[in-house]
């Protein structure tokens, strides 16, 4: 998902974006046939000749959308909220959405907790970077509404880590939810 709003500065971006398309293309020379999953877009066929297949789901119906461009959604909601709070000091941060953490076996083998999300501050390449991990939020989530309000907390959680406030004074709904 590469998606930007009327703000220069202010994107939220997948880790891989050629991966998350559905472009084969990008797969490495040799990783053989599905290396990249495609979406559902690129699978369709044109079955005996009559045509692409239409929408299967209608918009209007809950599953139109798949989990993770539900959590892209989210995570998209919560940065422009903060955004909308905090104005300039946010122009220029760009929010990801990792499957997993790096290194996750080995926090696993180490009995660590596993990381919701992570802050990288700005390099002379780009801005600092906020990642979540779909995977792991997903994980300790029973409902849409407990992920929802999880994902805002870890968004809020990063984004003081990087302006190096308290969490509670970005953000006045902030773990308030529950």
């Amino acid at each position: 998902m590469q998606s930007s709003h009327q703000d220069p500065g202010f994107t939220v971006r997948l880790a891989d974006p050629a991966a998350a398309a559905g472009d084969v293309s990008a797969a490495p020379a040799g990783s053989g046939r599905g290396a990249a999953p495609r979406g559902f877009r690129q699978r369709r066929r044109n079955r005996h000749g009559r045509g692409l297949r239409g929408e299967l789901m209608l918009p209007t119906l809950p599953a139109y959308r798949t989990r993770s461009e539900r959590f892209d959604d989210f995570v998209l909601d919560s940065a422009q909220r903060l955004h909308d709070i905090w104005g300039k000091p946010l122009d220029g941060v760009r929010f990801a959405v990792d499957e997993i953490p790096p290194g996750l076996e080995q926090l696993v083998a180490d009995g660590a907790p596993a990381p919701m999300g992570a802050y990288s501050p700005a390099t002379e390449e780009e801005g600092p970077v906020i990642t979540l991990f779909r995977l792991v939020v997903e994980q300790a989530c029973g409902s849409r509404e407990e992920l929802q309000d999880l994902v805002h907390d870890v968004v809020v959680e990063r984004t003081a880590e990087m302006l190096g406030v308290p969490p509670e004074s970005l953000d006045p709904v902030y773990r308030r939810r529950y």
